[in-house]
């Protein structure tokens, strides 16, 4: 299908993301996913080559492009090379709008620089052992004392949570007050009570660095608070939807890429004298899929123009998570099912990309979290 989404810009970045996969991380995954993470220098290289911090300001080494079509075509690539360990996504997607848009001019001079040249690796820590999506669950307290925040408490899933230099850690700053007492505060790495605890095995996305994370009695600086105390919920409620929509291009891309790796051994593999992609079943469930593929990456390339424009809503971000997600699953599901005994081989990207695909409906907000946003905003 024809894409309007994309300009030359766009297509220049492309080409300079598929050569940096393809020559700094494509021979070295395998590796990184026995190891259980990437090696901490594939950081500092992207920052290098321009793909960190891409909507940063120019004067503190980003590229200076408020333009997520920039940020969709890099994690497009990413999945294109099945190269699921690199936290970029977060790093760029994620934590970015949080240390552009709420820091003070003296926060920026310190934490910018770093995180577009990869020196500084960032994180968000929101889920605890009991809290995941419902905020108001959160038990991670900051006690303001002087000059500091004490912090005590756990967080886990945290994706680059080993190699982070940087964590916006979501604390309860006013305990009375649920999730409306949450605030965002930024712990670095040497600041003493932060520790790292297990590195956790997951079923997919072997080589992303997951970590649990300690505070105890974490002394860190007032200064460190991002925007105002006891604003954190609406903080995160606002940056929830880039955060959606981030997850939804990741997913678009590997249904695509999964259908067209499925699409070529259904060509090639023969079965009882001809291709299986001859026999009307397959024939029409492929036809089906990639169907449904189509549409997805149709309302995915306006939920991003509409972010660009400033008008993508809560509810339709909401709506392309959630359907991006369940179709991503499902199309790798299927085909798995159309490789046969090959599907099953851990070596084979489409079982990779089975593993790797299952926790799309969770993180960012699960399926049914997003129905009920929907189902709120019909006055349900």
């Amino acid at each position: 299908m024809e894409q309007h989404l994309y300009e030359q810009i766009h297509a220049d970045f492309r080409a300079l993301c598929r050569t940096f996969m393809d020559r700094e991380a494509v021979p070295y995954h395998a590796d990184w996913a026995k190891a259980g993470l990437v090696d901490r220098e594939i950081w500092r290289k992207a920052g290098a080559a321009g793909l960190l911090g891409l909507d940063v300001d120019e004067e503190y080494g980003g590229g200076g492009q408020r333009d997520f079509r920039l940020n969709a075509v890099l994690v497009e690539e990413i999945i294109r090379a099945g190269c699921s360990g690199l936290g970029f996504g977060l790093h760029n997607d994620i934590v970015a709008p949080y240390l552009t848009d709420l820091t003070t001019a003296e926060q920026r001079k310190r934490w910018l620089p770093g995180f577009c040249s990869g020196d500084v690796v960032t994180a968000i820590a929101m889920s605890e052992p009991g809290a995941g999506s419902d905020l108001a669950g959160v038990r991670t307290s900051a006690v303001r004392g002087g000059d500091s925040y004490v912090l005590n408490g756990q967080k886990t899933f945290i994706t680059n949570g080993e190699h982070a230099d940087l964590v916006i850690v979501v604390a309860k700053t006013a305990p009375d007050q649920g999730a409306h007492g949450l605030s965002l505060i930024v712990v670095e790495r040497a600041t003493p009570g932060f520790s790292r605890g297990r590195r956790l095995e997951k079923v997919g996305l072997k080589a992303n660095d997951t970590a649990e994370l300690f505070f105890d009695d974490c002394r860190v600086p007032a200064d460190n608070l991002l925007g105002v105390e006891n604003h954190g919920f609406y903080q995160l409620m606002g940056n929830l939807p880039r955060e959606r929509l981030s997850i939804a291009v990741a997913a678009v891309a590997a249904a695509e890429k999964i259908l067209e790796l499925t699409l070529a051994y259904a060509r090639e593999r023969q079965a009882f004298g001809r291709p299986i992609g001859a026999f009307q079943h397959n024939r029409f469930l492929l036809a089906e899929l990639d169907t449904e593929v189509t549409i997805a990456r149709t309302f995915l390339n306006h939920c991003v123009t509409e972010f660009n424009a400033g008008r993508l809503s809560v509810t339709d971000a909401a709506k392309v998570k959630w359907w991006t997600t369940e179709l991503q699953t499902k199309v790798a599901d299927r085909c798995v099912q159309l490789h046969g005994g090959y599907g099953y081989m851990s070596e084979h990207p489409v079982a990779q990309a089975w593993l790797d695909s299952r926790v799309q409906t969770i993180y960012g907000g699960t399926t049914e979290i997003m129905k009920e946003i929907i189902g709120r905003g019909l006055g349900l």
